[in-house]
């Protein structure tokens, strides 16, 4: 059974060939990626594409994969070491990290980049084997562009009893959040359920048909322009708190994907979303005992903080 794969070019292939763009995202020979185009399975903006059309900025790449390619796109995980990012808790079952910002928890269509089971996998981690092949370990994920604590399973135990602890909600995680303004009111949640973007693929949005999404936040500190807040997800839908914050429109300082305003974020030297997973707690999957842990703000965060703080000076 054919597989679609739908893929937003990024600004770094702009101009690209089709068939080297497909090779690149998808992990497949040239040749083979060539041989697509010509079956007709390539759509660039929804119309079919040649080997050898170029890619513009923003478009929208489909590829119509045979069952035999979906296996291969993923067959092997780069092995990369990540500098910065930090193991906080290791142990038989997994291994807790803080994950730096530009690095993806897992390997996907459109990313070359680091990935945190690369990086595991490089200092020699043995990473549980359970769910698909590019996601060893993986029982949730963080944003390339959000930093913080990521649990990852080693053994197929810690997978399992982690996944269920993750579906069923008792997983305490926690996030500060600089978003713009002063929400009102300071304290609240939001329960709005989230989807995908309607005329953006690659984006989510509050939908009447989305999954159900909840945050809960409390307002931490009022700084001009802006607000620092302490978020504790019920939910954990991709871009959850992005696009709740966005909803409310109080976007993540630095958040351009969801509405931030460019100068506020040129002015505190933000090239990213505000967010940081702060702590994470969870049940440890065979002794029983909760294991909490805390992450303190990257420098780039922290700067940007105090560089508001000293507006009030």
């Amino acid at each position: 059974m054919a597989e679609t794969r739908a893929l937003p070019v990024p600004d770094g292939l702009a101009g690209e060939r089709v068939d080297a763009a497909i090779a690149r995202l998808l992990g497949l020979s040239r040749t083979r990626a060539a041989e697509l185009a010509a079956a007709g399975s390539v759509r660039l903006d929804g119309r079919e594409a040649g080997k050898s059309d170029r890619l513009p900025a923003g478009a929208w790449l489909e590829v119509e994969l045979p069952e035999p390619e979906r296996a291969e796109v993923f067959a092997d995980v780069v092995h990369e070491p990540v500098p910065g990012m930090r193991v906080v808790h290791d142990d038989d079952d997994l291994v807790v990290v803080d994950k730096p910002i530009g690095v993806a928890a897992h390997p996907s269509p459109g990313w070359t980049g680091p990935t945190v089971v690369g990086a595991l996998l490089a200092s020699g981690y043995r990473l549980s084997t359970s769910g698909p092949a590019e996601r060893q370990g993986i029982v949730h994920r963080l944003d390339v562009g959000t930093s913080g604590l990521m649990v990852v399973a080693k053994s197929e135990h810690a997978y399992t009893v982690l996944k269920r602890a993750f579906k069923e909600r008792t997983v305490e995680k926690v996030y500060h959040a600089l978003v713009q303004g002063h929400p009102e009111p300071t304290t609240g949640t939001i329960d709005a359920p989230i989807g995908r973007h309607p005329s953006s693929d690659w984006r989510f949005a509050g939908v009447a048909d989305g999954k159900p999404a909840i945050t809960h936040y409390e307002g931490l500190e009022m700084l001009p322009a802006a607000s620092l807040v302490e978020v504790h997800l019920e939910t954990g839908r991709t871009h959850q708190i992005r696009v709740h914050f966005s909803a409310l429109r109080h976007p993540c300082v630095g958040d351009l994907t969801y509405g931030a305003d460019p100068a506020l974020a040129a002015r505190v030297a933000m090239s990213r979303q505000w967010l940081h997973a702060v702590r994470l707690g969870f049940t440890h999957p065979t002794s029983g005992d909760w294991l909490e842990l805390a992450s303190d703000y990257p420098q780039d965060l922290a700067e940007a903080l105090a560089t508001l703080r000293d507006a009030y000076r």
